[in-house]
């Protein structure tokens, strides 16, 4: 659990220094400032989404702490409605930097 959340914290420290936002849109309504500048160093030079890594990493552990088998489906609907959230956050990305962001999206996978 301690990995996933060192790797979150990381990510967002990351993106308030750097990027002076969040890309954080809660299903096409803005939550957050939106990011100045797009993140492609620091933990998003491996991973477009570490702050989800560090979650999903979080999640697992706490799987593992649990050693139940019924938090795996909440751990699924997680999944699926985060990475609806993915998408709808990678729409935006890409009509706010354009070519930059695709760019990097060819050069670094979604998650690891």
């Amino acid at each position: 659990m301690i990995p996933g959340l060192a790797l979150s914290i990381w990510s967002i420290v990351h993106m308030k220094k750097v990027g002076e936002g969040n890309p954080f849109d809660a299903y096409n309504h803005e939550v957050a400032p939106r990011t100045k500048h797009l993140m492609t160093d620091g933990p998003y030079r491996f991973s477009r989404n570490p702050m989800l890594v560090g979650v999903y990493i979080y999640d697992i552990g706490v799987l593992l702490w649990l050693q139940s088998w019924w938090p795996i489906a909440i751990f699924a609907v997680e999944v699926i409605l985060l990475t609806l959230q993915v998408c709808s956050e990678e729409k935006r990305l890409e009509a706010d930097f354009g070519q930059e962001y695709r760019d990097y999206k060819a050069k670094v996978r979604r998650y690891i």
